[in-house]
């Protein structure tokens, strides 16, 4: 799709690409405080918009409401590092139940199940070893539960791998790199340099895998 024909069919993903894309040029510049924080909860909010107005379909409605909430914890994050996390974690919530409603029943190959535990174990283990401070690493590999969790559901749905798991993925890497941040890469210009894109661009992939996947389901028709 050109473009041009994005902004005719589809203004509400442009408009949260150019607010998704440019947040991690403007982060931390001269942008005034609640100005900045809007404008980052306007990229993954934007995608929550497209959802649930063009789609009306209660998958649709559900992913537009993981995508609220995501938006609501970008915003929140900036002023109450725990109730942010808490919009997430009950964002993971809801995309675990979309996930488990659309599964591949006994399509699941065994290595998929094996990828799927090892995001279950594995998130949560890395994200409790990861901080130095031992009373954080309790808070968020408790968070990192459902986030593991997510990413396996994405993982076992009958979603596209290539965009909702890919995207699941790519979201787990930036909270990862979130958790980095708080104790090896401390003093390291990645996480700052990587934790924007791939948090947004895995949010971007999911919306859009999901509402593509429904539509050609019959859930709803095309705009």
């Amino acid at each position: 799709m050109t473009g041009r024909a994005l902004a005719e069919r589809r203004p509400w993903l442009l408009a949260s690409l150019v607010f998704g894309i440019s947040y991690w040029f403007i982060a931390g510049g001269p942008v005034p405080g609640l100005y900045q924080i809007a404008w980052k909860g306007a990229g993954v909010g934007l995608l929550a918009v497209y959802a649930w107005l063009h789609h009306p379909s209660r998958g649709a409605h559900r992913i537009a409401l993981v995508m609220a909430l995501g938006a609501l914890g970008d915003m929140v994050l900036e002023v109450a590092f725990t109730a942010g996390a808490a919009a997430f974690f009950t964002g993971h919530l809801v995309a675990i139940a979309l996930y488990l409603r659309h599964g591949r029943g006994r399509a699941v190959r065994p290595l998929d199940k094996g990828i799927a535990i090892a995001l279950v174990v594995g998130v949560p283990v890395l994200a409790w070893l990861l901080p130095t401070d031992r009373a954080m690493a309790m808070q968020v590999g408790l968070y990192a539960l459902p986030l593991g969790g997510m990413a396996a559901a994405a993982w076992l749905s009958a979603f596209p791998r290539g965009r909702v798991g890919a995207g699941a993925l790519l979201f787990v890497a930036s909270d990862l790199l979130i958790f980095a941040r708080m104790g090896p890469l401390a003093t390291s210009a990645l996480p700052h340099l990587l934790i924007w894109p791939l948090y947004y661009f895995g949010q971007f992939l999911i919306c859009t895998g999901v509402i593509a996947t429904l539509r050609r389901e019959g859930e709803f028709s095309a705009e």
